[in-house]
């Protein structure tokens, strides 16, 4: 079978495609520049649907703090555009592409937005589907609709932008999406504890983000770990990351007063600016685990003080690295041997509740595997019938979602 790439350049030429694959029951396989095709399980599509022409910032008002643009267009160029006017992405979006073998850089807005990707400000900030603030696209019906507006006050329509905001292109084809943006920080502080284990790092991040120094960032890197962000230079030893943001003078304050604090706890050096926003760019893009394998990556969101308990517990019966984002909230691990879902998912139950996502692994692996959390009984209705209502006849991503 022959696979066929199609390239729309505009929301008319895409509802034709779309209408046609509805036409001819002929599913469609959706991405941008393909640096999340590694996500979810395998699509099978005899076509694939790239947005990738359908690119470029249609809207830019910095002093509105709002910005469009076509969901084909890279995250780095929009990223580059907003740093030229001292803002940024508040939700400061993670990059796939290495963690699945690909050159950085590579991620469109669309796909950001499709699969509600965030990074270390989450817990501080919210996550992608927090700043929308409006999209066009076209449904599986081969309809083209808005929803929302291009000005933050705008909440019309707000729900449904937010709808489609992590349903990984299986309800519709977002051709147009606008965002809120923020002023970028003036400089930040990373505050840097060593030898910490994971339970008293644990405890660190708790207290750091119970301070009054409104921290926008906690992590922590277990031994060696470590040794695989910064291009090395925070050696093998566990690392507690604290991260500061703000005008200059505050952030030395509120370094000074935490630091202060944590002092008492571990030993503790900073960084500064540039280190800073390299170190926490790693973590955010995962970089531990971009290790050019396909060994199972787990993605897990379960309750801050339970992430290090979870990683215990399976660490007795399996091979298993693991770090933490979000402070413990977040849980990035990867297995030696299989990915062990059942396993996975058991004991997250037991430590009281929460999601894994399998974010890598090889495609008969995924194929084979429920790699989404699976949803109670009540929630997979509700995602059923939005399915049936905007994509009946479901030739959009279809088994991506699982």
């Amino acid at each position: 079978m022959i696979h066929e790439l199609l390239r729309p350049e505009t929301p008319e030429s895409l509802r034709e495609i779309i209408a046609a694959a509805i036409s001819a029951e002929e599913p469609l396989a959706i991405e941008g520049h393909g640096s999340k095709r590694g996500l979810g399980r395998p699509v099978q599509a005899a076509s694939t649907l790239s947005l990738a022409a359908m690119s470029g910032v249609t809207l830019y008002e910095p002093e509105e703090l709002v910005l469009s643009a076509r969901a084909g267009t890279p995250i780095a160029e929009i990223e580059q555009l907003l740093d030229d006017n001292n803002q940024r992405l508040e939700f400061e979006p993670l990059d796939y592409g290495p963690l699945h073998g690909l050159e950085p850089g590579q991620g469109t807005l669309g796909g950001v937005i499709a699969c509600n990707l965030a990074g270390p400000r989450r817990l501080k900030q919210g996550a992608a589907r927090d700043h929308i603030l409006g999209v066009a696209a076209v449904s599986g019906r081969g309809e083209i609709f808005k929803s929302g507006g291009r000005v933050v006050k705008n909440v019309t329509g707000y729900d449904l932008s937010k709808g489609l905001t992590g349903s990984f292109g299986t309800l519709a084809v977002m051709t147009d999406i606008t965002v809120k943006v923020l002023p970028k920080s003036e400089t930040e502080t990373t505050l840097v504890l060593r030898g910490l284990g994971d339970d008293a790092a644990a405890g660190a991040m708790a207290a750091a983000m119970g301070s009054s120094a409104e921290v926008s960032g906690a992590a922590h890197l277990p031994m060696f770990v470590a040794a695989r962000v910064a291009d090395g230079t925070l050696g093998k030893d566990a690392a507690t990351l604290i991260r500061l943001e703000g005008f200059g003078p505050s952030v030395a304050a509120r370094a000074a007063h935490l630091g202060a604090a944590l002092s008492r706890v571990a030993p503790l050096e900073r960084l500064e600016a540039d280190a800073s926003r390299a170190l926490w760019r790693d973590v955010r893009d995962v970089r531990p685990f971009a290790d050019g394998t396909a060994k199972p990556v787990w993605r897990l969101s379960v309750t801050p003080t339970r992430g290090h308990e979870i990683v215990m517990s399976l660490r007795m019966q399996t091979a298993i690295d693991a770090f933490y984002d979000w402070q413990g909230g977040l849980v990035w691990m990867r297995m030696e041997g299989e990915p062990a879902a059942a396993l996975v998912r058991e004991t997250i139950r037991r430590f009281g509740g929460g999601h894994a996502t399998l974010v890598r692994a090889s495609e008969p692996v995924r194929a084979a595997s429920d790699v989404f959390q699976p949803q109670p009984g009540p929630l997979a209705g509700l995602t059923r019938r939005l399915k049936e209502q905007f994509d009946p006849q479901g030739v959009l991503n279809p088994g991506r979602m699982g």
